[in-house]
């Protein structure tokens, strides 16, 4: 269908409608509908972006190629169906589960017919699980897990349709799209030199722009614990104060510090939640956070290094990052 931008009202098809778009395991073109969506049925809300690309944080490499979906707003993920994930993923969603709010959008809009649904809410809660590991350890499925899947092969690069669409779907602008894009054709330039160049002709030693120039040694240094809970306030430390805590391969601790999150430097926010539990989105394992990890309210990666990715993720920050703000 491929119709809808960014800013557009939408409504969520009711949950029979949805269902009958679904096949026996649940899912429309293996993009599962789950158990967690199925509160926003019949509710309205504005697309936050088209979902034409996505980031793979499975094999990482680079994008993949999506069809006919979209984020709305920011609904994400809550995990209560796949075991208290704490990751909170912008959700995706199909254009046949959505109704344009339009009047004239509508009239054009395929409503589906009676047919008997293939799926059932059972089905959805059912599906959220795919079996056990050889540890005995509960594997679980979601859209997060089922990207590959439900995404229609890489996106290269130098494929000049996905650029176009960040612009005329609204998700970017074109000095953004021009930037990002310049951003990665000068990574790839340093990707090459550190092949090719010897030592004395790179450029920051061929580290990818933003450049971060971790200072620590021994795996990066933590802080005393402050012990963030969640509604408290915090300022995000000054650049060079978190340089201070990465190692050369610019992680604290293990947790990497992305390019992403230079841009909140000096920002106030509210802590979400601590996380404590993720999903492996390669093996569908749950992944047991052991240290200090919290994400922050609207702080969210804006794909400015990367291709504008439309997903929305939050980062995590190591609480060395951070600073508590005391008082109101």
């Amino acid at each position: 269908m491929n119709t809808l931008r960014s800013g557009d009202i939408v409504e969520v098809r009711s949950e029979e409608e949805i269902l009958r778009t679904l096949d026996a395991d649940g899912k429309l073109d293996g993009l599962p509908f789950m158990p967690e969506m199925l509160s926003f049925c019949g509710q309205r809300y504005r697309v936050r972006a088209r979902a034409h690309k996505a980031c793979d944080t499975i094999d990482w490499q680079q994008f993949r190629r999506m069809e006919s979906a979209v984020h709305l707003e920011d609904l994400r993920c809550d995990g209560s169906a796949h075991g208290g994930c704490q990751a909170g993923c912008l959700l995706f969603w199909k254009e046949a589960w959505l109704r344009p709010v339009d009047p004239q959008e509508a009239e054009r809009t395929t409503t589906p017919g009676a047919d008997a649904a293939a799926a059932s809410k059972e089905v959805l809660l059912g599906a959220t699980q795919v079996g056990t590991n050889e540890a005995g350890e509960t594997l679980f499925s979601c859209q997060a897990t089922e990207l590959t899947r439900a995404s229609k092969g890489l996106l290269p690069w130098w494929d000049p349709s996905q650029y176009v669409q960040d612009i005329t779907s609204g998700n970017s602008t074109l000095p953004r799209v021009v930037r990002a894009l310049l951003v990665g054709l000068f990574n790839r330039f340093q990707q090459a030199n550190a092949r090719l160049l010897p030592r004395f002709c790179l450029i920051r030693g061929c580290k990818r722009y933003p450049f971060i120039e971790g200072a620590a040694t021994n795996g990066g240094t933590l802080s005393a614990s402050l012990d963030l809970r969640p509604g408290e306030i915090v300022e995000i430390k000054s650049r060079e104060e978190i340089f201070a805590t990465l190692d050369e391969k610019d992680k604290t601790q293990g947790l990497r510090f992305d390019g992403e999150m230079l841009k909140y430097c000096g920002r106030r926010a509210r802590v979400l939640r601590r996380i404590e539990k993720i999903i492996d989105e390669k093996t569908g394992r749950m992944l047991t956070i052991k240290r200090d990890c919290v994400i922050l309210d609207g702080v969210i990666c804006t794909g400015d290094y990367h291709r504008s990715c439309p997903r929305a993720i939050y980062p995590y920050w190591r609480e060395a990052w951070l600073r508590r703000v005391e008082g109101p």
